[in-house]
C-alpha cells in the first residue's frame, strides 16, 4: 500500500500533472498564522507543515515545492502531529465537520471521523505521544471532550463528557507524554485536568482551577498553553502575565483498572514569575521547559525552571508556535558530557563554555511570519512572510507571469507565478489595499486603499508616479483601466464612481482627477470598461445592488462632471451580482449578468434588452464575479470559457452558455468567503483571494477535463431531460406533452368534428398558459422576456420574427426561465415579514383590505376586474356543492367571495395553501 511503502520525502517526487479535473490547486500563498507551524524535516530537506484556509499545505521550502493536502469543506481550526511527524490530524468548524489523519510521507488521508462534533466543529485537538489516541474539545457553547482511537474502524469515540460552562471556553488541550490516559486543557481562566479509563466515562480530576490574586497574592494573568512536566509530577501553565503556574499532582501516577471513587488531587503550589512579557507558547522537550512569548523571545529552562539560554531578534513578533527537528546536530567540539540532552555546551578557542542548541527549530508568529533558527548560531532566517490581515486585492499583469497581492495591512507582494518566487514588495503604512488593476500595458499598477485612497504605481518597483488621489469618501472597492490606458476609473462603499484621466504636462504623461458621481443608492458591484465598436474609444459601465446599469459619457465629461448617458434597470425581483462583455459569438453583440437567484442574462449591448435566461451554475450560492477566461496561442478560435466565483467556490463554464448543467465545474476555493479573482494572460491559471483567511491560491486550468464531463453529460436534450421531474420517461414529461397538444386542440376549437392538424409547436402567446399549468408562475415582466426571447432568437441571422416554439425549445426555456430552487414558500414568508404586522398571535399577518390593495396598487398593477377574475377562479371552485359557477367577471361576485373564504388576517399559510390552493411542505 501506498501508506505502508512511504518513506519520508517521496510526496514530492510524485508526478502530479496527470490529474483530471478542470481545476487543480497548483500553489497557496499565505497561511493562517493562528494555528502552529509544524517542521517535518530538516538539513538538506528543510519540509514545514501549515495550514492555509481548508488546506493543510507541505512545503519544501528549499526545492520551493508544495503539496497540499485536501479534504476539509470548512477552514481548519486545529491540527496537530505526532511525535515522529507522520501522522497529522486536523479538524474543522462548521456544517459536515470533520477529523483527517493524515500521512505525511504519503499524502494519504488514512482516516476521516465523520459527525464527531456535529453542532460546532473542534477547536482543540492533540495526539498522544504512542500515536494510538486522539482528543478534541468541540467549539460550541456547550463543550464536549471525547477520546477516539483513530486506528479503529468506528465513528463512535471511547470516551467522552461536557464541560461546565463555568471552565470557560477550553481551546487548548495536550496528553501526559508518559501517559496517554491523562490529559490537560485549559481556558483564558481556568485549567481542566482530565483521567479516562477504556470503556469508561471521561472524568475530570479536578475542578477546573480558578486562580485569583488573592490566591498567591500575586496577578496570575490569563493562561495561554499547559503541559505535563517530564518528572511526572507536575504540570505547568503559563500565563500573559509571564509567570508560570506550577501543579502538583498526587502519586500514585499509575493508570487504575477502573475510575477511582475520588479522582487524583491536582493542586496549584506556587506560581514561579519568569518575566514581565506576557508567555504565549509552553513546551517541554526531554528535559528542557521552552517558553515563547509576545516579544519574540524563546527561553530554555532546566526542571527547576532556571534559565539557561535565550534566542531572541528585533524583528520576530509574538511567538505562535516553536517546533524543533527530529535530527540531532552536534556543533563543533562537542562535549559528551552535556548535562542537557537538548542543550550541547562546547569549549571554544578561549575555552569558555557556553550552551547552545543541538537541534534546529521553526518559529512561527502572529504577524505571519515564520524563522528558522540554526544549531551553530543565533541568526534567525526570514523563511516566510506573509499577509496577517485580509487579501483582498489581486491582479495579474496582461503580458508577463506576474501577480500581484494586496492586504488590509498595507502589504504589497509581487510574485512570478511561473517560478514561484517572489519579486518586490511595499508596505502602505497609512491604510489596507482593497483593490488592484494592471493597466493593459502592463506599465501601471493601480491600488484602491480603504481609506479611499488611489495610488498609482510603477508595476516594476512599485513606486508611486505621481502623488496619492483622495477623492473617494469611503474604501475604494474596484479599480480598473481603459483598453487604452487613457482612463481609470474607480468605485467605493458610498456607491460613487470616480474617474481619472491621462494627460500631458510639460511633454510628459501624468493623471488627474477628472470627475465624480454617487451613481447608485445600493453597494456597486462592477465597474466595467468597454470599447465603442463605431469609434474604438472607450466605453465605461457600473452595475450595481439598485439594479442601475449606468453607462457614462467619457468624451462629454468635464472636470468635476461625469456625465451618463443612460441608466437601464435590469431586474425586476432579482439583484444583478456581476457583469462582463460575452464573446461575439454570433452577430449580435451581448454582456452578459449573473443575479442571486441563479440566472445569467444575455442583454443586446445597445438596446439593453435582455436576450435570454439561463440556468446559471448552482454550486450553494450565486456567482459573485465572472470573467472570459483569456484564450491560449493553441486554443480553438470558437471555444470560449467564463470563470466565476461564488461565495466559496471557483469555477468554470463552456461558452456559450445554455443552461446546460455539464459545462460548469466548481471547486471549494476559500470556505470564508472568496473576495476576488484574476485570471493569467495566457488562460493557464486562474489566482483567488481568500479575504480574511489571509491567502490565495494559484489554480491550474484544464479546459480538456471540462470538456470530457461536458461530453459524458450527454448531447442535445439529454441534459435537460434530466432536470425535469422524473427525467424523460417520466410522468411530468408526459403531462408537459398532453398539455402542448390541448393547447393545439384550444387553437382548432374544442368542440370542432373536422381532421385535427397535429403540429410539433404551439404559439408563443401561449407560452405563459403552458408555463402556469406546470407550475411556473412567471411575472408579466418575464412572460415579456421569454416571449422576445423566442420571437427575436433569429432576428440578427434572419431579419424574421418567430412566431411558434416545439416542445424542444419549450423544455430549455422553461427550464432555464422556472425558480432555479423551485417555488419556496421561504420566499412568500419573506414577503409577508416585510408587508405584514405582529397581530396578537405574534404572527406576520396582512389585512385583507390592504392585500387587495398591494395586489392593485403596488408592483405589476392589476385592475379590479383582473383582480376580481384571479379570487373567482381560485376561491370559486371551493364553493359549496351543487352551487352554479361563479361569474368571473362579476367584481360583486368576488367582494362576496372574498368575505366568504378569505379571512380578516392573512398569513403566508393563508395565503398559500387557502387562497391559492397550494399544498405546504412540512
Amino acid at each position: 500500500s501506498l501508506v505502508w511503502a512511504a518513506t519520508p520525502g517521496m510526496l514530492f517526487r510524485k508526478n502530479r500533472d496527470s490529474s483530471l479535473h478542470p481545476l487543480n490547486l497548483s500553489w497557496v500563498f499565505g497561511y493562517n498564522s493562528s494555528l502552529a507551524v509544524h517542521s517535518l524535516m530538516d538539513g538538506e530537506d528543510r519540509v514545514l507543515l501549515y495550514v492555509s484556509s481548508h488546506v493543510v499545505v507541505i512545503h519544501d521550502i528549499l526545492g520551493n515545492k508544495q503539496y497540499h493536502l485536501q479534504g476539509h469543506t470548512n477552514v481548519i481550526s486545529c491540527l496537530c502531529v505526532s511525535e515522529d511527524k507522520r501522522w497529522v490530524a486536523t479538524a474543522d468548524r462548521g456544517p459536515d465537520a470533520l477529523i483527517i489523519v493524515w500521512d505525511s510521507y504519503s499524502g494519504v488521508p488514512v482516516r476521516t471521523i465523520f459527525e464527531s462534533h456535529p453542532e460546532d466543529g473542534v477547536c482543540a485537538i492533540a495526539i498522544s505521544q504512542d500515536a494510538k489516541y486522539l482528543v478534541t474539545i468541540s467549539a460550541g457553547n456547550v463543550q464536549k471532550v471525547c477520546v477516539w482511537r483513530w486506528t479503529l474502524p468506528t465513528e463512535k469515540p471511547m470516551c467522552s463528557t461536557e464541560l461546565q460552562p463555568e471552565f470557560g471556553h477550553q481551546d487548548y488541550v495536550i496528553f501526559n507524554p508518559q501517559n496517554p490516559h491523562e490529559f490537560v486543557s485549559n481556558s483564558k481562566t481556568r485549567v481542566v485536568f482530565y483521567l479516562w479509563v477504556r470503556q469508561s466515562q471521561l472524568w475530570d480530576e479536578n475542578t477546573a482551577w480558578l486562580l485569583s490574586p488573592q490566591t498567591f497574592k500575586c496577578l496570575v494573568g490569563q493562561f495561554s498553553q499547559s503541559v505535563f512536566h517530564f518528572n511526572n509530577t507536575q504540570a505547568l501553565t503559563g500565563t500573559s502575565a509571564g509567570k508560570l503556574v506550577v501543579w502538583d499532582m498526587d502519586n500514585p501516577r499509575t493508570l487504575p483498572e477502573e475510575l477511582p471513587a475520588k479522582p487524583h488531587g491536582v493542586t496549584a503550589t506556587k506560581v514561579v514569575s519568569m518575566q514581565k512579557e506576557s508567555l504565549t507558547v509552553l513546551k517541554v522537550l526531554e528535559s528542557c521547559v521552552v517558553t515563547g512569548d509576545v516579544k519574540g523571545q524563546v527561553k530554555f529552562y532546566d526542571g527547576q525552571l532556571r534559565l539557561l539560554t535565550i534566542y531572541t531578534h528585533d524583528n520576530v513578533g509574538p511567538i505562535r508556535s516553536i517546533s524543533f527537528s527530529t535530527i540531532l546536530r552536534d556543533p563543533p567540539g562537542a562535549s559528551p558530557e552535556s548535562s542537557q540532552p537538548f542543550l550541547t555546551s562546547w569549549s571554544d578557542s578561549s575555552n569558555s563554555v557556553s550552551l547552545t542548541l543541538n537541534r534546529n527549530l521553526i518559529l512561527s508568529t502572529s504577524d505571519a511570519t515564520m524563522f528558522h533558527v540554526a544549531t551553530d548560531s543565533t541568526n534567525f532566517e526570514t523563511i516566510l512572510q506573509e499577509a496577517k490581515k485580509a487579501v483582498n486585492g489581486i491582479a495579474c499583469h496582461p503580458q508577463e507571469p506576474l501577480v500581484a497581492a494586496g492586504s488590509h495591512c498595507g502589504l504589497l507582494k509581487v510574485w512570478d507565478y511561473k517560478e514561484t518566487q517572489y519579486l518586490v514588495s511595499r508596505i502602505f503604512t497609512e491604510a489596507g489595499i482593497q483593490c488592484l488593476s494592471y493597466d493593459p500595458e502592463g506599465y501601471l499598477l493601480a491600488a484602491g486603499f480603504t481609506d479611499g485612497s488611489v495610488y498609482i504605481l510603477d508595476a516594476i518597483s512599485l513606486q508611486s508616479i505621481c502623488d496619492k488621489f483622495q477623492f473617494s469618501q469611503g474604501p475604494v472597492t474596484h479599480i480598473s483601466f481603459s483598453h487604452d490606458s487613457k482612463y481609470l476609473a474607480t468605485a467605493d462603499e458610498t456607491h460613487s464612481v470616480t474617474v481619472y484621466k491621462r494627460v500631458l504636462q510639460n511633454g510628459s504623461r501624468c493623471w488627474e482627477h477628472l470627475a465624480g458621481l454617487d451613481s447608485h443608492y445600493k453597494p456597486i458591484r462592477i465597474i466595467l470598461f468597454g470599447v465603442h465598436s463605431d469609434s474604438n474609444e472607450p466605453r465605461l459601465l457600473s452595475l450595481g445592488e439598485d439594479r442601475q446599469l449606468v453607462e457614462y459619457d467619457l468624451n462629454s465629461s468635464i472636470k468635476d462632471h461625469l456625465v451618463v448617458t443612460h441608466r437601464d434597470r435590469l431586474e425586476q425581483a432579482a439583484v444583478p451580482l456581476c457583469l462582463a462583455w460575452y464573446p461575439q459569438l454570433s452577430t449580435e453583440s451581448f454582456f452578459l449578468t449573473a443575479n442571486n437567484c441563479y440566472k445569467m442574462k444575455l442583454y443586446n449591448t445597445t438596446t439593453k434588452m435582455c436576450r435570454k435566461t439561463l440556468l446559471g451554475p448552482t454550486y450553494g450560492s450565486p456567482l459573485e464575479k465572472i470573467q472570459v477566461l483569456p484564450r491560449t496561442s493553441s486554443a480553438d478560435p470558437q471555444q470560449h470559457y467564463l470563470v466565476y466565483i461564488t461565495k466559496d467556490k471557483v469555477g468554470l463554464q463552456i461558452l456559450p452558455v445554455d443552461g446546460n448543467p455539464h459545462k460548469s465545474s466548481a471547486f471549494i476555493c476559500h470556505p470564508d468567503g472568496a473576495s476576488d479573482f484574476a485570471t493569467s494572460h495566457d488562460g493557464r491559471y486562474i489566482f483567488t483571494a481568500g479575504g480574511k483567511e489571509r491567502t490565495f491560491m494559484k489554480w491550474k486550468v484544464n479546459l480538456s477535463a471540462l470538456d470530457a464531463a461536458a461530453f459524458l453529460g450527454g448531447e442535445d436534450l439529454i441534459p435537460f431531460y434530466n432536470l425535469l421531474n422524473g427525467g424523460r420517461e417520466g410522468e411530468f414529461f408526459r403531462e408537459l406533452e398532453d398539455y402542448f397538444y390541448y393547447v393545439q386542440l384550444c387553437g382548432q376549437g374544442i368542440d370542432t368534428m373536422e381532421n385535427r392538424q397535429v403540429s410539433t409547436h404551439i404559439p408563443l402567446e401561449e407560452i405563459p398558459s403552458v408555463m402556469r399549468a406546470i407550475g411556473f408562475y412567471p411575472s408579466e415582466e418575464e412572460i415579456e422576456d421569454m416571449i422576445n426571447e423566442v420571437k427575436f432568437s433569429k432576428y440578427a441571422d434572419t431579419g424574421e420574427q418567430v412566431t411558434k416554439i416545439n416542445l424542444r425549445d419549450f423544455i430549455k426555456l422553461y427550464i432555464n426561465h422556472r425558480p432555479a430552487l423551485g417555488l419556496s414558500m421561504k420566499t412568500i414568508q419573506q414577503a409577508f415579514q416585510i408587508l405584514g404586522y405582529d397581530n396578537e398571535k405574534e404572527d406576520k399577518v396582512i389585512d385583507t383590505g390592504d392585500f387587495l390593495s398591494l395586489l392593485q396598487c403596488r408592483g405589476e398593477q392589476m385592475t379590479e376586474d383582473e383582480l376580481a377574475e384571479c379570487l373567482v377562479t381560485l376561491l370559486g371552485r371551493r364553493l359549496g356543492e351543487g352551487g352554479s359557477e361563479p361569474d368571473t367577471c362579476d367584481p360583486t361576485g368576488a367582494a362576496a367571495l372574498t368575505e366568504e373564504k378569505i379571512p380578516a388576517q392573512i398569513t403566508a399559510e393563508v395565503f398559500v395553501a387557502d387562497i391559492l390552493g397550494l399544498p405546504i411542505a412540512k
